[in-house]
C-alpha cells in the first residue's frame, strides 16, 4: 500500500523520517570505510529530499500563513519574514 498523507504536517514529518533514516545508512557506511564517491552521492541524496521537504513547508506557508497575513493587511510583514529566510541561505 502506497503512502498517501493526509495535510502537509504529515508529509514533512515522512520526508524528515525518511531523511533520518537515510542519514543513519550514511553514517554506517562511513563507520564501514564505504568508498568516498558512494558516500557522496548519498549525501547528496540527502541533501536534495530536504531541500524538497522545506520547499514543501515554503509552498504550504504562502499559500497558508502568507495569504492570511496579506488578509489582515500585514503585507510587508509576510514578505520581510520571508526575506530573512533567504537572507539566512546566503
Amino acid at each position: 500500500m502506497a503512502y498517501r498523507p493526509r495535510d502537509t504536517h504529515e508529509r514533512v514529518t515522512h520526508r524528515l523520517k525518511i531523511g533520518r533514516g537515510h542519514l543513519d545508512k550514511v553514517i554506517k557506511m562511513m563507520d564501514e570505510d564505504a568508498y568516498c564517491i558512494d558516500i557522496m552521492h548519498q549525501i547528496q541524496a540527502i541533501e536534495s529530499g530536504l531541500k524538497e521537504t522545506g520547499n514543501l513547508l515554503l509552498e504550504n506557508h504562502l499559500k497558508k500563513c502568507v495569504a492570511n497575513q496579506i488578509s489582515k493587511g500585514k503585507k510587508d510583514e509576510a514578505i520581510r519574514e520571508i526575506m530573512q529566510v533567504f537572507k539566512k541561505n546566503n
